[in-house]
């Protein structure tokens, strides 16, 4: 009776368990058809790496192992990023001379690596998103080290380093209150979009990076230029600046890294395959000091997070995305929501004409030196009219409102030029008064010489007469 009950119960565990698998087995199906129903960003068939999990069906013997581990198919987010490399390698001695390069500097790829930890699970989810080769993922290690507040000499910001008009091209909001070129989400997909049109336009990833580098219009003239002479037009093959001629190089150099780092003698930081921050958002304007202080964040962790935010406040008509640490987000909405004070410290005006500091200062009733640090307004300068300043906020003010927040720009000049102006001005209207001044005293002179030989003429004649 007990080996019948035994395997009864052996018979119903064996059916539980094939009637999940069943499940799984169908749920993959129903992903499956909505992914072909969805289709590729490109108009070519899906191509999937031989070494890629994701590629492959999952197959678990279920009297050995369990069907639970389908939930994670990546505990290292390593592991994810190396499944899904796919760009082919480049015969060039500069791969292997930026791989020595790197692995000269442990130090310097510890601190890259550890940095992009905060980022990396997002974009490697949106490169994945959209089926792009793997490696894109990798591309902010080039671009900024994978600082988000990395600034060139060229005017280009953030991790991707945008150039303004790119970022402004591609919806970057750039104004006195946020630079999005900075923003881990905005710009993060920004370049995505980026790198897809230039894929439409070169159908090969290596020009695609060369012109994310260079700009696509330098490519298409360097391609042309090698057809018209019978040359080939591919990324060794065209006559580029040094930069971008290294550009590929440095990137495949990392992606040798990734694969086998023991192999250069370097170390990856453990990076688990979830996410590391959630997006908040709120309504209301905020300091940003006190926004770290409610999420139990120092201001340097909370900037590194959120280092779009130009000024000392964030702004709620603006609907911010406040990037936070899963374990710091349920503090910070318990704390803002149980806050009785004041979120925010500051407030903004826009003027309707010219204006010197120290002269708003003394109309705000605020200090001047103030007003200069925090709106970033060298002395000599004078605020141009529409320009949105940044004061103290009062009782009497409320938040910032949209039109400001979305669009507030700060347009300064020199004193000393207007200064200049003013006395060249008054320089010429007293010329010109002088000149009038003549003018009418020569008239004056003409009319009474007419006048004398009027009366002289008159006089000859009365003699004559007489």
């Amino acid at each position: 009776m007990l080996i019948k009950l035994q395997i009864s119960k052996e018979l119903i565990g064996f059916a539980k368990r094939c009637l999940r698998l069943l499940a799984i087995v169908s749920l993959a199906a129903v992903v499956t058809a909505c992914a072909s129903m969805n289709g590729d960003w490109t108009n070519e068939p899906t191509k999937v790496s031989k070494s890629s999990k994701a590629g492959r069906a999952p197959r678990v013997n279920i009297d050995k192992d369990s069907v639970g581990s389908l939930n994670a198919p990546y505990n290292d987010l390593w592991d994810r990023i190396r499944d899904g490399l796919e760009m082919e390698d480049l015969d060039s001695p500069l791969v292997i001379k930026h791989v020595r390069w790197y692995s000269d500097r442990p130090d310097y790829v510890d601190r890259m690596m550890s940095r992009s930890s905060r980022y990396l699970f997002y974009i490697v989810e949106e490169v994945e998103r959209r089926k792009m080769p793997m490696e894109l993922a990798l591309l902010p290690f080039i671009e900024s080290a994978f600082n988000p507040e990395a600034f060139s000499r060229a005017k280009a910001s953030g991790m991707w380093q945008f150039m303004p008009a790119t970022g402004k091209d591609y919806k970057l909001t750039q104004n006195v209150f946020r630079d999005e070129r900075r923003d881990v989400i905005q710009s993060t997909d920004a370049a995505l979009d980026y790198l897809q049109r230039l894929y439409k336009m070169f159908g090969d990833w290596q020009l695609v990076l060369a012109a994310y580098n260079w700009g696509e219009g330098n490519v298409s003239k360097a391609i042309k230029r090698n057809q018209a002479q019978g040359l080939p037009t591919d990324y060794l093959s065209l006559k580029m600046p040094d930069e971008t001629r290294n550009y590929v190089p440095k990137l495949l150099a990392v992606k040798k890294i990734v694969l086998d780092p023991k192999a250069y003698g370097l170390k990856l930081p453990t990076l688990e395959n979830h996410p590391y921050f959630v997006i908040v958002t709120t309504s209301k304007d905020i300091d940003v000091d006190l926004a770290a202080e409610f999420a139990r964040m120092t201001l340097p962790e909370f900037k590194a997070m959120n280092p779009s935010f130009n000024k000392p406040v964030i702004l709620g008509a603006s609907e911010p995305q406040i990037l936070l640490p899963f374990g710091r987000a349920e503090s910070f909405q318990e704390n803002i929501n149980s806050h009785k004070g004041r979120l925010s410290s500051w407030t903004a005006v826009q003027l309707g004409s010219r204006e010197t500091v120290d002269k708003l200062a003394t109309r705000l009733n605020v200090d001047a030196a103030q007003l200069r640090e925090i709106n970033g307004i060298p002395r000599g300068m004078r605020i141009k009219p529409g320009s949105t300043v940044i004061i103290p906020k009062t009782a009497k003010n409320n938040d910032v409102p949209m039109h400001l927040a979305n669009n507030a720009a700060l347009m300064l000049e020199k004193e000393v030029a207007q200064k200049k102006a003013q006395a060249k001005k008054n320089s010429g209207a007293n010329k010109k008064t002088a000149s009038n001044k003549k003018t009418s005293s020569n008239k004056t002179n003409k009319k009474a010489k007419t006048d004398n030989k009027s009366d002289t003429k008159l006089a000859q004649n009365q003699k004559k007469s007489n």
